[in-house]
């Protein structure tokens, strides 16, 4: 019988040496961390300057519909409270009749987003495109 402890000469080794390939991985590694932050940066842009308040032409009310949305997803347009698929169906009878429809979106500021954002997916699905987010003037920052 044979001993183990007697060896071939011609015996392969089984283990593979993977110092290699871990200083290969943490130089990859390294190099990631570094260049990744460079790639997330922005371009470097000087924004040309306006004196004043930009000219604007002046809005017709009549042209102009406001939703409000409520804290609890409460939407009124006109004065009373609209289901949703209701007042959609409302402003594109309205966009057919009048192409200079804009609709005011005034949402409350301690409401959930979501409310805001179902009511513009909607619109954008009825082909409705002239939007304004509306927020109070006197809260800006100058």
């Amino acid at each position: 019988m044979r001993r183990f402890s007697e060896r071939n000469s011609l015996v392969t080794l089984s283990d593979i040496n993977i110092t290699p390939l871990l200083d290969l991985a943490f130089v990859l590694l390294i190099i990631f961390i570094i260049t990744t932050p460079l790639l997330e940066q922005g371009l470097n842009l000087k924004l040309p300057q306006v004196s004043g308040r930009p000219d604007q032409e002046k809005l017709d009310p009549r042209n102009i519909r406001t939703i409000d949305v409520s804290m609890a997803g409460q939407y009124k347009m006109g004065g009373r409270f609209w289901v949703l698929d209701d007042m959609i169906r409302q402003l594109r009878i309205e966009k057919q009749a009048n192409s200079k429809l804009l609709i005011y979106i005034r949402g409350d500021q301690n409401g959930l987003y979501k409310y805001v954002t179902i009511l513009l997916d909607r619109l954008d699905k009825a082909g409705l495109y002239d939007v304004s987010l509306r927020t109070d003037p006197t809260t800006l920052p100058r």
